[in-house]
């Protein structure tokens, strides 16, 4: 499948996807640190930046995190070597008032960070199948941070590794056209 861009984009964006066959060959941390350090200089409400990130890339920690997911994204992002678990703060640091805008912030961060990646030559995967009350308590997650996705970052890796059904979804999807994005206000 070939994904239909209309205009000229950065290749980061083109090039992007979520692939599930991961290789399990170790990514430098040279090779991390920028990936967090574009997602430090994303923007954000009142230069807020509520997103904090907790790294999985020791046996340790990734067991932890792989102990968080469902069944079916383990079967999967067990290979990743690193899982980072993605989570904002939601409200201002210098007021306590509640941040609106705080989980708006963290994707753009989590944006970021996966452009960073894909330039890197690193495949990303955002996933949303996960135990949030087990990872509050694993990871002692404040009640004032609310815990949003796991992102699995590595090298790729074989597709046929991948189970039957995943290796006929591992292929960049299509998006809807871009006239079906806009809402026709009154």
């Amino acid at each position: 499948m070939t994904r239909q861009f209309n205009f000229e984009i950065i290749p980061e964006i083109k090039e992007r996807w979520s692939p599930r066959a991961f290789d399990s060959r170790l990514v430098p941390r040279e090779d991390l640190m920028p990936l967090l350090e574009a997602a430090r200089f994303a923007p954000s409400c009142f230069n807020e930046q509520p997103w904090r990130f907790i790294i999985a890339d020791n046996e340790v920690m990734l067991q932890k995190m792989r102990g968080l997911l469902t069944p079916s994204n383990l079967e999967w992002a067990k290979k990743a070597p690193v899982l980072i678990l993605i989570v904002s703060k939601k409200t201002f640091t210098l007021n306590g008032k509640d941040n609106y805008w705080h989980m708006f912030d963290a994707g753009t961060s989590w944006g970021y960070l996966s452009l960073e990646a894909q330039r890197r030559g690193l495949i990303t995967h955002a996933m949303g199948g996960f135990n949030r009350e087990k990872a509050r308590e694993e990871f002692c997650i404040p009640e004032d941070y609310t815990i949003i996705a796991v992102i699995a970052v590595g090298y790729y890796g074989q597709k046929d590794s991948l189970s039957q059904e995943l290796q006929s979804r591992e292929n960049p999807d299509n998006r809807k056209n871009i006239e079906d994005l806009f809402l026709k206000g009154q």
